[in-house]
């Protein structure tokens, strides 16, 4: 930290952004501290984001400032935040997290797929007083398994984001047992405390077939992730080579050991066991219960803590060989394995050398038994493989970062300074300037780092340290202010003393004086005449006829057009979708439409426009058949209809939803003359009638944009045919067209596109241009002339 002048400090401060990571603020004290030490601050300005910390950094910057006068720039809105992601047996959970000193009460979080589409929408709300609040998804299994995001909508923060790994997501566990359930004694059987330790945050599922051969292949159908298998001894050939299968696709198999154990098994452990089951004689017996000693660093127990209350009396042995320290996961004070563990393909084999009960150790009665079932499910995959992956690839000690968030919540490339995280520790891992918050690992693996960790919370700024010398101010603010009118009258003003100037230079002034007396006549005669015109009850009937005054705005300059729905959502979004799409086409192309207009599609005459936006509404009712004539007359007069469903679903084996929008559009189509449809294909006029497009975006990217069959054009023959022939009469989207074209009055965009990408806003505002374009100029750019330009841009 070192003195700089003003003009450089100025243009740092402009760059300034949100960082994805608490400030260094105890860091910091120790940099001024040593600056001012060298050049003692004039004063000092806190550029302050209105939040406090728990450590003394104020009562550091008391010390530093000595005399000089401390101000402090306060008043930002502090986002909301998320954290305490837990995902149960009932629902996803989190908590959400807002300022002391912010007063909004209510919150919509919104769970999403990797896709960036809203898997479930939830409404919190704060009590008064109250800075955390709860939310829960109540989903079914496998749609929050799905979830890979969760974020506030509305808050552009790293904070206001939870994102969700393969960790989080619940996993199918299946339980066998090698004994015969005892309803009266259920506390005797090994499934009782499997339940109850894997119940929490795994689902559990049993299988009716009391024979093993038939029990392994039902579980895997149910599509389990993990197998536990308690005290089952060999199993029989058939089943080995099921459950073989079944690991290699990247299943997990924990396995208890037992009396049948102990009698013998077969190749689906991961050691050699010793002949004679239990070590319990000899050099290899100990008179006290053995404790367990602490976890390996290359196990996924690492950094749990052992309690010595664990004692374990009776265990299976395994032969030692040179590998048996690495597949190693826990064992006992004497150095013998308690777990091990080795991979087989894509899956694991997991062995507990003890019974899943009670009868040869404790450990199934402590909470380290949970935490390291936990572990395991962690470490396992959610659902197996389809596909058997090359069993070659060596587990990753150290996680590269993948995706990172940005100060604004945002997916980025990650930075150079940016450092891989050790698999070991990343558990424990913060977010900071060398790890920032995102997902770390591979596209075939990773984690996920969040901002906000469970004991974490938004404090409020605390000044008293400061003492009463500081001084708070907010921040200044300042609106935008339009200058256009300004200049534009400016320009007119002149423009007309330019034109007075060249009258007077070409001697005008004596001209005019000479025609003063006939022109004031002539003033005088036409201003008669409109008074005795405007009396008349013609002109006053013309004046107040509507009808005439939008077919002259219509016919004078060219206009985009919407459908009138009803609901003042859609409609507001649509007039500020199709204002910012006829304000990029001015910037961008020769055409310089005018305002959009509202077009009733049961009343207004049509034939004034060439494109018709209809977003659909399913709670309005179909036109009438009148209605349904009028629109059917347009499209053959070719005029073009572009409809959208908003739904941006496309499930359906024909490439529609049956959504309500869908289903709508159906009612209004069945009475029309459609032709067979498709989506744009890659040689269509669309997709090159100003831009060169491959898909057509909207809010949403998820919908193709359907137009006429090619086939249907070529095929007319000469069959009479429509107006304007060569255009589709009607296209058919579901991505929100207007929603992401929509621009308030503030100049910011009015919604977020999903997933929210620059580049895809970009290309939406593209796609109106191209079909606007299309609907004025037909099929243009489809004549030959047009190749080699397009051949020379598709070359660049």
């Amino acid at each position: 930290m070192t003195p700089e002048s003003a003009a450089v400090a100025l243009e740092k401060l402009r760059a300034l952004e949100p960082r994805p990571y608490p400030p260094p603020r105890a860091e910091l004290s120790a940099g001024l501290a040593e600056a001012a030490a060298s050049a003692p601050p004039g004063a000092i300005v806190w550029l302050s984001d209105n939040t406090g910390t728990a450590d003394s950094f104020t009562a550091d910057l008391d010390r530093i400032a000595g005399d000089a006068p401390v101000t402090v720039m306060t008043g930002l809105e502090t986002p909301m935040g998320l954290k305490d992601l837990a995902n149960d047996a009932e629902a996803l959970s989190l908590t959400v997290v807002r300022h002391p000193a912010r007063n909004a009460s209510t919150a919509t979080v919104q769970a999403l797929d990797l896709k960036g589409l809203v898997l479930g929408e939830v409404q919190s709300r704060f009590a008064a007083g109250e800075t955390e609040t709860a939310v829960r998804f109540e989903l079914p299994t496998e749609l929050r398994n799905d979830i890979a995001r969760v974020e506030i909508s509305g808050e552009a923060a790293a904070g206001a984001v939870q994102l969700v790994d393969d960790s989080w997501r619940r996993r199918t566990v299946g339980l066998i047992s090698g004994q015969s359930g005892d309803l009266d004694q259920p506390l005797l059987s090994p499934i009782y405390y499997l339940e109850r330790a894997l119940a929490p945050f795994s689902d559990i599922r049993q299988p009716r077939e009391a024979d093993i051969a038939r029990a392994v292949p039902s579980l895997i159908d149910q599509g389990i992730s993990v197998l536990v298998l308690a005290d089952v001894g060999r199993l029989p050939d058939t089943t080995v080579e099921t459950l073989r299968e079944w690991v290699q696709n990247g299943g997990t198999l924990v396995r208890f050991a037992g009396p049948r154990t102990a009698g013998g098994s077969d190749e689906l452990i991961p050691v050699t066991l010793r002949d004679g089951d239990r070590s319990f004689g000899g050099s290899l017996t100990w008179k006290q219960p053995q404790q367990l000693a602490d976890f390996p660093k290359n196990s996924p127990f690492s950094g749990l803590k052992t309690h010595d209350e664990v004692t374990v009396t009776r265990q299976v042995l395994a032969e030692p060989t040179a590998d048996l320290p690495d597949r190693t996961w826990a064992m006992l004070e004497d150095g013998t394995p308690l777990v091990t563990a080795d991979t087989l393909g894509a899956g694991n084999m997991v062995l507990f050398h003890v019974t899943a009960d009670s009868t040869w150790s404790n450990l199934p009665l402590s909470g380290v038994f949970l935490n390291m079932l936990r572990r395991i499910l962690a470490v396992s995959n959610v659902a197996a493989a389809s596909e058997t992956p090359d069993d070659s690839t060596p587990s990753q000690s150290v996680l590269p970062p993948l995706r990172l968030l940005d100060g604004y919540g945002r997916f980025q490339s990650p930075p150079v300074e940016v450092t891989p995280v050790n698999a070991a520790v990343f558990r424990d891992a913060a977010a900071s300037r060398r790890t920032p918050p995102g997902l770390y690992g591979t596209e075939d693996g990773f984690r996920a780092l969040n901002l906000m960790q469970r004991e974490d919370e938004l404090l409020p700024l605390d000044l008293s340290p400061l003492g009463g010398d500081a001084v708070e101010t907010a921040y200044p603010e300042s609106d935008p202010f339009d200058l256009r009118s300004v200049f534009f009258t400016l320009a007119f003003l002149l423009l007309v003393l330019d034109a007075i100037a060249v009258f007077l230079l070409a001697g005008g002034l004596s001209r005019v004086r000479l025609r003063t007396r006939t022109a004031g006549i002539a003033v005088a005669l036409a201003l008669g005449t409109t008074a005795l015109a405007v009396s008349g009850p013609d002109a006053a009937r013309a004046q107040s006829d509507s009808g005439d005054l939008r077919a002259l705005e219509s016919t004078l300059e060219t206009r985009l057009a919407y459908v009138i729905t009803g609901n003042p959502e859609i409609d507001d979004t649509s007039a500020a979708g199709l204002a910012g799409l006829s304000r990029f086409l001015a910037e961008r192309t020769a055409l310089e439409p005018g305002d959009p207009i509202a077009i009733d599609i049961a009343r207004d005459e049509l034939s004034f426009y060439s494109l018709l936006y209809w977003p659909i509404d399913p709670a309005v009712d179909k036109p009438d058949g009148r209605t349904i004539a009028r629109i059917d007359t347009f499209m053959r007069n070719g005029g073009t209809i572009l409809f959208d469903t908003r739904d941006h679903i496309n499930t359906a084996a024909n490439g529609f939803s049956t959504t309500p929008a869908t289903l709508k559009l159906r009612e209004i189509l069945e009475d029309l003359d459609v032709p067979p449809l498709e989506p744009v294909p890659p040689d269509h006029v669309l997709t090159k009638a100003f831009y060169l497009l491959e898909t057509f975006p909207g809010r949403y990217s998820t919908s193709p944009l359907w137009v006429e069959s090619l086939e249907e054009i070529s095929a007319r023959g000469d069959r009479p045919v429509r107006a304007g022939d060569g255009v589709s009469p009607l296209l058919i989207t579901g991505n929100d067209f207007a929603a992401a074209w929509a621009i308030a009055p503030s100049g910011d965009f009015m919604y977020p596109t999903v997933p929210n990408d620059r580049s895809q806003r970009d290309y939406a505002f593209r796609s109106g241009v191209n079909i606007v374009m299309y609907s004025l100029t037909g099929n243009y750019k489809a004549d030959q002339v047009h190749i080699p330009a397009l051949l020379e841009r598709l070359g660049q």
